[in-house]
């Protein structure tokens, strides 16, 4: 399949209040997040990925905290990238916010 429409019912709950969708190829994944348990009182835990990511804001607002840079307030419209091996992390500040990401090489934990 090569499209996969928004009103499809294929949203996975990976804990309460996230959902997120994936499309991928052999060397690039495209995972929309969906959080609906916003907004949060504080960060997740920073993580880092060898993965290279780029992400667009879709909807909402978030804070990014990203190892060695100036904390943003970010929303839709908004673009951000992590290079391989940063760490990393979000605030979520509104009550929905969706981040498209898209990964390379393709995240194999999210398979």
């Amino acid at each position: 399949m090569n499209a996969l429409k928004y009103e499809a019912e294929c949203w996975e709950e990976v804990r309460k209040g996230v959902f997120r969708r994936i499309v991928h190829l052999e060397k690039l994944m495209t995972v929309i997040f969906e959080f609906r348990n916003g907004p949060w009182g504080e960060a997740e835990p920073f993580h880092s990925h060898p993965h290279e990511q780029t992400c667009y804001i879709a909807k909402g607002k978030i804070n990014l905290y990203c190892e060695g840079e100036p904390d943003q307030q970010l929303s839709e419209g908004d673009l951000f990238y992590i290079p391989s091996g940063k760490k990393h992390t979000i605030q979520v500040l509104s009550e929905i916010a969706r981040l498209v990401d898209s990964f390379s090489p393709i995240r194999e934990d999210f398979l």
